[in-house]
């Protein structure tokens, strides 16, 4: 008979963590073959999928419910970033200075201008560099991230309870 509590247990986290792996290989791919340089808030994004990635090898191992709440965490994280991008990006709420490409030069020397200038993040996080259906792709990192807190919540409640 096989044993299908422990079976969905390890495959969600496993499919979670492959998400997650996914999405990295995505983002890279954009970045590095696409020639789509990532914002901060894009970079940030990244890592909670990172951390999800070694959540979901160590899932096939270790059967403790922790590692999925972690995981579900993990997932969760990168999903507010998103939204958060997002919300940057149509202008519904201001993101970091450093990401908007507004900086105020009026009270520095020229050389300290020009260190600021030299210095600044080139691509902005509120401007969509790439969209699909109408969604950037931090609204789509959103959305599968939820996607992805579902599986990792799925896999923590494959747990006895008794």
């Amino acid at each position: 008979m096989i044993e299908t509590d422990g079976i969905l247990r390890k495959t969600s986290g496993l499919i979670a963590g492959l998400g997650s792996a996914a999405l990295l290989l995505g983002a890279l791919g954009f970045e590095h073959i696409g020639g789509y340089a990532p914002c901060t808030f894009c970079l940030w994004q990244r890592w909670p999928h990172l951390l999800a990635v070694i959540l979901g090898v160590i899932s096939l191992r270790i059967r403790l419910p922790w590692v999925y709440i972690i995981g579900a965490l993990a997932a969760a994280t990168s999903a507010v970033i998103g939204i958060f991008h997002t919300g940057v990006e149509r202008g519904f709420w201001k993101g970091l200075q450093s990401c908007s490409g507004n900086v105020d030069l009026a009270n520095v020397s020229p050389e300290r201008a020009l260190e600021i200038i030299m210095t600044a993040q080139v691509v902005k996080c509120d401007e969509v560099a790439w969209q699909l259906a109408g969604l950037s792709m931090a609204s789509w990192n959103a959305i599968l991230s939820l996607c992805l807190v579902a599986l990792w919540t799925k896999g923590y409640f494959k747990f006895d309870r008794g």
